[in-house]
């Protein structure tokens, strides 16, 4: 969306798909979760009076568009790239099958997995969650608009902590806005870890990859 209040910023997807270009390049197996907050998002609609159901089915169609312009603009980069969906739409996408997924990581293709779950009443953070597990990812990276995790909204309390370091139950107990319960449950009990990040600097998901302290790491310590 960048600057926008709506829709997709051809730029930022350029620059997006940049980044990750660096990253596959470096031999780095890619696969991306992506939402749709910029053009629907399912919990407002719903908060308005519309089926919880219905909005979130429209939410999981707006993945789709989002996935569609990134794959576009990583192809422009020389990536090869596969989106799937976890709703059937064979004229534009594959569907999700676990193993096709894997194998394509395997030949060196990024993956975009577009629809969440497939699921209502499940979020975008969910489905990254669920998708880590399911390809057996090293570590689930959250791409944000804010520089790690902290005790409250750093853009309305200029003194808020930042963590580097934080435990998946203090995220929970501390009831941080993080990824929802059922996204750092699932990543709690299979012990995944996860990293939390701004995407907007350049260079920063490079800089993740490799192993540098970016952002705030969630484990279970």
């Amino acid at each position: 969306m960048g600057e926008q209040s709506f829709g997709i910023d051809p730029a930022v997807a350029v620059r997006i798909a940049k980044d990750v270009a660096e990253v596959q390049g470096l031999g780095v197996e890619v696969a991306i979760v992506i939402g749709g907050g910029n053009i629907f998002r399912g919990v407002a609609a719903s908060a308005r009076g519309m089926d919880r159901a219905t909005a979130d089915y429209m939410g999981m169609l707006a993945t789709c568009i989002n996935a569609l312009a990134l794959q576009d603009a990583l192809e422009h980069e020389g990536v090869i790239t596969r989106t799937v969906t976890a709703i059937e739409m064979r004229a534009i996408a594959e569907p999700f099958i676990r193993r096709r997924a894997v194998r394509h990581l395997e030949k060196g293709r990024v993956v975009i997995f577009a629809a969440g779950t497939g699921n209502p009443y499940f979020t975008t953070d969910t489905a990254a969650a669920l998708r880590a597990m399911e390809i057996r990812a090293d570590v689930l990276i959250k791409a944000t608009k804010v520089d790690g995790i902290y005790s409250a909204d750093p853009m309305k309390v200029p003194d808020a902590q930042r963590f580097e370091t934080i435990s998946y139950m203090d995220v929970v107990v501390r009831g941080l806005q993080v990824m929802d319960a059922t996204a750092i449950s699932l990543c709690k009990d299979n012990r995944m870890p996860i990293i939390v990040f701004n995407l907007r600097t350049h260079g920063h998901l490079k800089r993740v990859v490799l192993g540098e302290r970016v952002g705030s790491l969630v484990t279970a310590d």
